[in-house]
């Protein structure tokens, strides 16, 4: 069904790959600080099914196509960057639903609807993920061996350790969050969280 060998190089180097801090590790960070690791899982849900799709659509040879017309990746980067630095600068005034009150104050939850498709258009919007999938998936298939067995093993296993580092940052996230309640530092946690997300935001649109 797959090589072992293969499978052998492709998790180590996908893990290093996933860990690394870009897009989606920031934003869930993000979320773990204002809306809690739970509510956070809703956005990688999203984040998830993305990564899925791109790695699909790239060894199935359609990013190549894609990627020969920009405009349809550069609208849908602007928008997803524009609804991100919008969330920001609410952030920033403490304002709306990312926004982390003070002590005593309940916190008001981002619908789900919204985390999980920020999750997909921050991994979809992404040109370089799917140029990154496109060269660097197809190595790791065997040709002797059956092709969608094969894929399927590596999205899966793409999924998982995008979730496990998700889960990290996020979980990072909350506990950075919990520290600058406890210090009365709201306002600074606050204002963090918007620097995050508007650096999501800026990396969305040169990436």
């Amino acid at each position: 069904m797959v090589n072992l060998a293969l499978m052998g190089a492709f998790i180590p180097t996908f893990l290093f790959v996933s860990v690394t801090p870009g897009m989606c590790m920031t934003l869930a960070m993000t979320l773990g600080m204002t809306q809690g690791v739970r509510r956070t899982l809703w956005m990688m849900w999203g984040e998830m099914l993305g990564v899925a799709l791109v790695a699909i659509l790239a060894v199935c040879g359609v990013a190549a196509m894609m990627l020969q017309f920009p405009t349809v990746f550069q609208w849908f980067k602007i928008a997803g960057a524009l609804f991100l630095a919008y969330i920001g600068w609410q952030m920033w005034w403490a304002k709306g639903k990312l926004a982390i009150p003070q002590a005593g104050v309940s916190r008001e939850l981002m619908p789900r609807r919204t985390l999980f498709s920020q999750g997909f258009v921050t991994a979809v919007s992404n040109p370089k993920g799917w140029a990154f999938h496109m060269a660097l998936l197809p190595p790791f298939i065997d040709s002797q061996l059956a092709f969608w067995p094969q894929l399927l093993v590596l999205v899966c296993i793409i999924i998982l350790l995008e979730f496990l580092s998700m889960l990290l940052y996020a979980s990072g996230g909350k506990a950075l969050g919990a520290f600058f309640q406890q210090q009365n530092k709201v306002q600074w946690l606050n204002r963090i969280a918007a620097s995050l997300m508007f650096a999501v935001a800026l990396w969305m649109l040169l990436g």
